[in-house]
């Protein structure tokens, strides 16, 4: 038996098995409140086999929405996430929440004010101008955090999430090309982190050892100007000190490389197409029109984040980690397990087939049958994602397009020797 399908146990939590479903935004929360669809979907990986699903990502405050169906954090969720954390439970799975604050990646019809950050400047996919976080605001999220983790464990959830990679609030005092700050929360690295730190010291006040704390952050940013390899194994290292449970070792910068989170081709007719025509005209036209330019193609390969997150492994020996990024297959799991991973994250693979995991458990030679065409990310931003091969809504010209696409990267893969 692989030991992907063994129990673990970390800080108060115990898995049944290594697999987690990834903290991917389902777009599932319509008013920002639990929706049927999002508890049909959760409860249905839990049933396909796998050890923890994540719930993502909740805003820990109004300011933190990015997305108008996004997880808000209030009191008035509660007993619907209560319902949905124990039908998880009765399926054998744990559940887990991702926290989180989008920063400057808002608009003002969405999260209820002017958009904030680390520093000021111009958000180009609402498009927005942002103003720099001043320290009551900063009083106030680092407060909020906290007090969305006391939420998730009265909602039943074994673990939270805190996002501090992709380009959200976390990452943009982290990262060099969004803090550009002359107080105590800028200029160096140890400065930079001051925020992260104050965050996860409310975090942790907050669980008590109640639920197990992960943290997902960025083995890289993904372009020139932004955290590379070094200073991330710093942050790692001081999330550990912080009373991190474990990280989830990802990458990319939304704002800036978005493909780099998620590999493959920019979803641009897919986006465009969902998007109200009357009050985004001009945003749908600029998708169509500069889609590929803003956000160039990063092609997709398995296990694409594997390379980098080994160096992780080596620097951080003790520190219990979590692979995520293009495990598409039992193999890719298995070598995951053996690289000395101790838990793994999968996110596509889990939406075009809940039963997933447990197909990988009964077959060792068993491979996910997603294309990688990115469908699914393009209607997520503004329906809830869903894979095109259940969708009932798509066009012919999308099938057409997704068609093409997956076409093109069955070429690549063949070329890579995929198949």
């Amino acid at each position: 038996m692989s030991n992907l399908f063994t129990p673990y146990k970390i800080g108060p939590l115990e898995l049944r098995n290594r697999t987690i479903r990834s903290a991917a935004f389902e777009g599932m929360c319509e008013h920002n409140s639990p929706s049927q669809e999002l508890f049909d979907y959760h409860t249905a990986v839990a049933r396909g086999g796998i050890g923890m699903t994540t719930v993502a990502y909740a805003a820990v405050c109004q300011s933190g929405l990015s997305f108008e169906r996004q997880l808000w954090m209030r009191e008035e969720i509660v007993p619907e996430l209560k319902k949905l954390t124990d039908a998880i439970h009765a399926e054998g799975a744990k559940a887990s929440i991702q926290l989180g604050h989008c920063g400057n990646m808002s608009h003002k019809r969405i999260c209820g004010c002017t958009p904030f950050g680390a520093s000021r400047g111009f958000n180009l996919y609402s498009p927005t101008f942002v103003h720099k976080m001043n320290l009551k605001e900063i009083d106030e999220v680092v407060a909020a955090y906290g007090h969305a983790v006391e939420l998730a464990i009265q909602s039943g959830f074994d673990a939270v999430e805190i996002h501090a990679g992709h380009g959200y609030l976390i990452s943009q005092f982290l990262s060099p090309y969004t803090n550009h700050r002359r107080d105590e929360y800028g200029g160096s690295l140890d400065n930079r982190m001051r925020f992260m730190r104050r965050c996860m010291k409310s975090v942790v006040d907050a669980a008590k050892g109640r639920v197990a704390i992960f943290v997902k952050m960025n083995t890289r940013d993904g372009f020139r100007g932004g955290m590379e390899i070094d200073d991330c194994i710093t942050v790692a290292k001081e999330l550990q000190k912080c009373g991190a449970d474990a990280l989830v070792l990802s990458g990319g910068f939304v704002s800036r490389a978005p493909m780099y989170v998620m590999r493959g081709q920019f979803p641009k007719k897919a986006i465009a197409h969902y998007m109200p025509m009357k009050t985004q005209w001009w945003l749908k036209a600029g998708v169509l029109i500069g889609g590929k330019i803003v956000s160039p193609t990063v092609p997709f390969k398995r296990l694409f984040f594997l390379e980098d997150s080994l160096k992780f492994r080596k620097a951080l020996p003790d520190m219990p980690l979590v692979y995520v990024g293009g495990v598409t297959s039992r193999e890719d799991a298995d070598k995951v397990m053996d690289c000395g991973f101790q838990m793994l994250q999968m996110g596509r693979a889990v939406l075009e087939d809940t039963d997933f995991v447990n197909k990988m458990m009964a077959d060792e030679h068993h491979c996910s049958e997603c294309t990688h065409s990115n469908f699914c990310v393009g209607r997520m931003y503004t329906l809830s994602m869903a894979c095109h091969k259940t969708c009932t809504d798509i066009t012919p010209s999308l099938r057409r397009e997704v068609a093409k696409v997956e076409r093109q990267n069955d070429r690549k893969e063949r070329k890579l020797g995929y198949k």
